[in-house]
């Protein structure tokens, strides 16, 4: 049986369309298949509509996890995985951007033996400038740091039950479904798709939680920023026995150097620069702070299954 997992964010307009639009993909193949909906805290009727196909869909099987409050996509993901049954797993969005239709050749490689198929973005479809710029340097940073391409990676992917499980063994609790895929190894295989229009409403994605998001993720993933402190350090360190040289050598020919201004920027630039990797450092330690303290990912406050079952 194939398991699809589908974070859900105030979906309702989009919950009955991609579970017709995933049915009419798989039945025709033949392929049993359950879809794992995750309610991350939405404020809408989201997991009324989830509750309802519990109750009435009788052609697959239908799994409803609700969260106490918004945890993250993320969290989502790490739900959906770790009470999903069938013996292939995909996570995919809930607004149909990332096409049903690919799920057959996703499926079709996993058949072959390959145990992650990754789906990547053969187009990123509309995006304004700003968002596509943020983007394109967020995945330069991350492939540069994990030396993983993640440009046009994305969340839709197929893994192998295998896979699945060592993945929701992992204790970290900041985590990166994106990069750890790839990172977990195994037999891969890749499948380029195009990114569809939503079908309905629009994007939950604000540009604060987006850089909210792209720094959690560097950080939980790569160690790259604390680096660049030192790197930075180094650059400052040179710069600083050059003009220590040049001083001397002009104390010595009796013309020492003047300008108080260039002292004051000198000390803003240094005290920026010392600003600004204690905020490195502290976010780190902030992290860490966050893993000790080994907390639950999520909270389920309730599921629901098909055929009228229902726990709390």
């Amino acid at each position: 049986m194939l398991s699809i997992i589908l974070p859900v964010y105030n979906e309702e307009s989009n919950i009955e369309n991609t579970y017709q639009a995933i049915k009419g993909v798989l039945l025709p193949k033949g392929i049993d298949f359950e879809l794992v909906f995750v309610n991350d805290g939405s404020k809408d009727r989201s997991f009324e509509i989830v509750r309802k196909l519990a109750d009435t869909v009788k052609d697959a099987k239908i799994l409803g996890l609700s969260f106490s409050r918004n945890f993250g996509k993320e969290a989502a993901i790490f739900a959906g995985l770790s009470h999903a049954t069938g013996e292939v797993c995909a996570v995919m969005d809930c607004d149909l951007q990332h096409p049903p239709e690919t799920l057959l050749k996703m499926y079709d490689l996993w058949e072959q033996g390959f145990e992650i198929i990754e789906g990547v973005k053969r187009s990123r479809g509309k995006e304004n400038i700003i968002y596509k710029g943020f983007a394109r340097l967020f995945y330069k940073l991350i492939s540069h740091s994990t030396g993983i391409e993640m440009y046009r990676s994305s969340d839709f992917k197929m893994l192998d039950r295998k896979v699945v499980d060592e993945y929701v063994k992992l204790t970290e609790r900041n985590i990166f479904f994106r990069a750890l895929s790839s990172w977990l190894g195994y037999k891969s295989a890749v499948v380029e798709f195009d990114v569809k229009e939503r079908a309905s409403g629009t994007t939950k994605w604000s540009i604060k939680s987006l850089v909210k998001y792209a720094i959690g993720s560097i950080c939980s993933f790569t160690t790259a920023p604390m680096q660049l402190i030192t790197l930075s350090g180094v650059i400052f360190f040179i710069f600083a026995a050059v003009l220590g040289v040049q001083s001397i050598i002009k104390w010595a020919v009796g013309r020492s150097l003047e300008g108080f201004t260039t002292v004051i920027l000198l000390l803003l630039i240094i005290g920026s620069l010392i600003m600004i990797s204690l905020g490195i450092i502290g976010y780190y330690l902030a992290r860490i702070y966050e893993e000790i303290k080994g907390r639950p990912r999520s909270i389920v406050d309730e599921i629901v299954k098909s055929q009228n079952e229902m726990i709390e």
